[in-house]
């Protein structure tokens, strides 16, 4: 499927992810609308600060991804759904699991209705590499056990199944996109990069964190974008659980040190109790085989991790891009 000139619609495309895919669609040449939060302030995240000649070509439907009559809505003359639109944060998730419940259960629910009602072409479901759990075994396979560990991961699996389902029980055309640890340019200060990278820009040489030895399998935003634009095109991804990741980890504390030499800081490590997650939530190793994608997909990074890492670097450290981001507060 060559998703040229097809009507695309990315919900949760004001966010992180979701507008540097956002990005990747209009250069392929697609009709891109973009489901935003309602807010009374009408402001569309991060399509707000896009160039003029890129916000004139974008469609913005405002809505709540709980509302099945806006998501219905949305979804009409579309051809492709990028579903993105959760909640994310997972310490969050310990303080309001109804929450995430009813955006990333029901949100997806609606989406996965809508694509029945509607004969949307392809769905393209965003999961996450914390539904696996601790590494049982590496690197991580789409046929690892799910063990959620988080109420956020809970909810992310939920969604994940009822996607697979739908694909089952009615033939709705989804494919599930299980990206590892994205990080890159607009990420929230509550990521692992982007609170390092901003307690480095404050002038501390001090990095307050939870736990440091849980390794990630961290992917340049880039890259993940277009995985998902990969798994939109190829047909034989239909039904289909696909992992985005790069076949390596590093653990958090090495990750710090490798942005301060990038930086040319020396830092000082502290864990603060309030970063860190309760014992058995705590997902301590997570390396994806990125095979699935190679083979199905013809996907794999080109950015390397120091490559990812001096971009990330650089946008964070332009004084306007800061201006974002509390990073002297803990974000939940």
């Amino acid at each position: 499927m060559d998703i040229k000139n097809k009507k695309v619609l990315v919900t949760g495309g004001a966010g992180f992810i979701g507008s540097h895919l956002t990005e990747e669609l209009l250069e392929k040449g697609c009709d891109v609308k973009v489901f935003v939060h309602y807010n009374s302030f009408n402001r569309w995240g991060w399509i707000d600060y896009f160039p003029g000649d890129k916000k004139k070509n974008i469609e913005v439907f405002t809505g709540d991804i709980r509302d099945p009559n806006g998501v219905r809505e949305a979804m009409k003359g579309c051809d492709v759904v990028f579903h993105l639109a959760a909640l994310i944060g997972i310490p969050y998730s310990y303080h309001s699991p109804d929450t995430y419940v009813d955006t990333n259960v029901k949100g997806t629910l609606n989406i996965l209705q809508a694509a029945r009602q509607l004969d949307v072409s392809r769905i393209i479901h965003t999961s996450t590499s914390e539904i696996y759990g601790t590494a049982q075994f590496v690197p991580i396979t789409e046929e690892h056990p799910v063990n959620p560990q988080s109420p956020y991961a809970a909810t992310k699996a939920s969604a994940d199944f009822l996607a697979l389902t739908f694909f089952r029980s009615f033939k709705t055309p989804v494919v599930v996109v299980r990206p590892f640890n994205t990080y890159g340019p607009r990420q929230s200060s509550r990521a692992i990069v982007p609170t390092i990278i901003t307690q480095l820009i404050n002038g501390t040489g001090k990095v307050i964190l939870g736990a440091v030895t849980p390794t990630r399998d961290l992917n340049y935003v880039k890259d993940t974008a277009k995985g998902f634009i990969r798994a939109a095109e190829c047909d034989l991804a239909l039904g289909e659980v696909i992992n985005l990741g790069s076949n390596n980890e590093i653990s958090v504390g090495d990750l710090a040190q490798k942005i301060a030499a990038l930086m040319g800081k020396e830092i000082i490590i502290e864990s603060a109790e309030e970063r860190m997650r309760p014992e058995k939530s705590e997902v301590e190793r997570l390396w994806a085989e990125n095979r699935k994608a190679k083979e199905l997909l013809g996907w794999q990074p080109s950015f390397d991790l120091e490559s990812g890492l001096k971009e990330t670097i650089e946008w964070f450290s332009l004084p306007e891009n800061m201006e974002f981001f509390k990073s002297r507060l803990y974000t939940i």
